[in-house]
């Protein structure tokens, strides 16, 4: 079962569209929030548990809300969006933070992979636009 949030918030005169539902990674549903206000995505340690990661060479820190993180860990995401496969770069980092009602974000989907994916928040009607979804990839 999908839950789904809407969020709409602006700061510094930005926009940012979110919507929070629950994708599959490695067949357990992850709470995640996809979020056009972030460029990067992230996911929690008990998430990266079933990714490929690796150790990055030098740590890059992020202000993240309200505070500033840093990882040498990063991972790539395979999940199941909807029924569509992904698979995109992730920072491991110890929290994301909590949700308006208080439930622990396990991924972050970033506007990066959001465009890279077709993804699209539709916040009015609380739910993703995947009708942009590449079926295939034509690179030139």
């Amino acid at each position: 079962m999908q839950i789904r949030k809407a969020i709409q918030s602006t700061q510094a005169g930005l926009t940012s569209l979110a919507i929070r539902q629950t994708i599959k990674v490695d067949g357990q549903e992850c709470w995640t929030l996809f979020d056009t206000g972030a460029r990067n995505s992230y996911v929690i340690p008990s998430v990266a548990k079933v990714l490929k990661t690796s150790t990055m060479l030098h740590a890059f820190r992020t202000a993240l809300g309200g505070e500033v993180r840093e990882t040498k860990t990063s991972a790539i995401l395979e999940a199941e969006i909807e029924g569509h496969p992904i698979a995109t770069h992730a920072l491991v980092i110890e929290a994301i933070g909590k949700d308006e009602d208080g439930k622990p974000i396990e991924i972050l989907f970033g506007a990066l992979a959001m465009q890279q994916w077709g993804i699209r928040p539709i916040p009015d009607e609380e739910r993703l636009d995947l009708s942009h979804y590449p079926e295939e990839f034509v690179e030139f």
